[in-house]
């Protein structure tokens, strides 16, 4: 049945949403506590990246993490109201390719150009 496969696709994305989320979470723990009590000028090291701009990569990347599981947990709702698959702009139906590429998808090709 189509739609069991779509809730076990959006479960497993959910699932390695979360493992994502508890990995990046981790990894920005971990340069916090290293860089907390290193007095270095990472500012001006020829070397490589700045802990700042490491800083920011990963919490732009954790967010873009906590945005598709919110995303996928609204796609599961939907799923669960019977909307799954309809535009929330026009009302017509998704195209089962933009399903099949973004599952979480909100609206349709036509209406998400129009954004």
């Amino acid at each position: 049945m189509a739609t069991e496969r779509t809730r076990t696709a959006l479960e497993r994305l959910r699932e390695q949403s979360r493992s994502e989320i508890a990995t990046l979470d981790a990894d920005l723990h971990a340069l916090f506590e290293a860089s907390r009590d290193d007095n270095a000028d990472d500012e001006h090291d020829p070397e490589g990246a700045t802990i700042a701009y490491e800083r920011a990569q990963l919490t732009a990347v954790l967010e873009a993490a906590r945005a598709q599981l919110a995303a996928v947990d609204d796609a599961l709702s939907r799923l669960d109201a019977g909307t799954y698959g309809r535009c929330d702009s026009c009302g017509e139906p998704i195209a089962a390719e933009r399903l099949e590429i973004r599952p979480f998808a909100t609206r349709c090709v036509a209406c998400a150009g129009k954004r």
